[in-house]
C-alpha cells in the first residue's frame, strides 16, 4: 500500500473512533458518567499530540514525531498552568517548544528517520531550549527560589554557549589535504 494510502486511512479510522466516542456519550445518558473520563482542556491537546506520534509510527513517517512533540509538549506546558493558575509562566516556559522539536527530531530519528546529523540536531535544539529557558527565567523571576545565587545559572548558560562556541570553531578549520605523491623512481602501471 502507498505510503499517502496508509496515512489516510490510518487518519481516518481514528476520525472514526474518536467520532463514534463522542456520538455514544452525547446520544446514550449516563455513559459518561460510565466511562468517567475527567479531561481537562490541556489533556485533550497532549492526546492530539499523541494521536499525532501513533498516526505517524502507524503510517512509516517518523518525522510526524516532531508536531507531536511540539503540539504534547505545549499541552503538557498548559496542563500546569492550568492546574496550578500561574499563567504568567508563558513569559518564559515558550522557550522549551524549541526542546519539544529536539525530542521529536530524535524520536524520529530512532523510528527511522535517516536524516545525517538528527542527533545532534535535536540534542542542539534541546540545548538551546534549556539555556533560553534559564535566561528568559531569569528576567522573568522563575528562579526567585533560589535567592541571591540565581546568576550562577546565567554564568552557566554563557558557558554552555562559548564552549560550543569554541568546539564548533575548532571542529569547522579546514584539515591539510595530504596530495598521493609517489616516489620518483616509481613508473604508472597505466604508461
Amino acid at each position: 500500500m502507498e505510503k499517502r494510502n496508509r496515512v489516510t486511512l490510518v487518519l481516518g479510522l481514528l476520525l472514526v473512533l474518536a467520532g463514534t466516542y463522542f456520538v455514544l456519550i452525547n446520544a446514550v445518558p449516563g455513559l459518561a458518567q460510565l466511562i468517567t473520563v475527567h479531561f481537562s482542556w490541556p489533556v485533550i491537546i497532549m492526546l492530539v499530540g499523541a494521536g499525532l506520534l501513533i498516526l505517524g509510527l502507524l503510517s512509516g513517517v517518523a518525522e510526524m514525531s516532531i508536531p507531536a512533540f511540539i503540539v504534547a509538549g505545549i499541552g503538557g506546558i498548559l496542563y500546569y498552568q492550568n492546574l496550578s493558575g500561574n499563567w504568567s509562566s508563558w513569559s518564559y516556559l515558550w522557550t522549551l517548544i524549541p526542546g519539544f522539536s529536539g525530542l521529536g527530531v530524535l524520536v524520529a530519528a530512532l523510528f527511522g528517520a535517516r536524516k545525517k546529523g538528527a542527533a545532534r540536531d535535536g540534542l542542539d535544539a534541546i540545548g538551546t531550549s534549556l539555556v533560553l529557558l534559564v535566561i528568559f527565567g531569569a528576567i522573568f523571576g522563575a528562579f526567585k527560589p533560589l535567592g541571591p545565587y540565581w546568576p550562577v545559572l546565567l554564568i552557566a548558560a554563557g558557558l554552555v554557549i562559548g564552549a560550543r562556541a569554541f568546539i564548533k570553531g575548532c571542529k569547522e578549520e579546514t584539515p591539510v589535504n595530504v596530495i598521493d605523491v609517489k616516489p620518483s623512481g616509481e613508473a604508472d602501471e597505466n604508461m
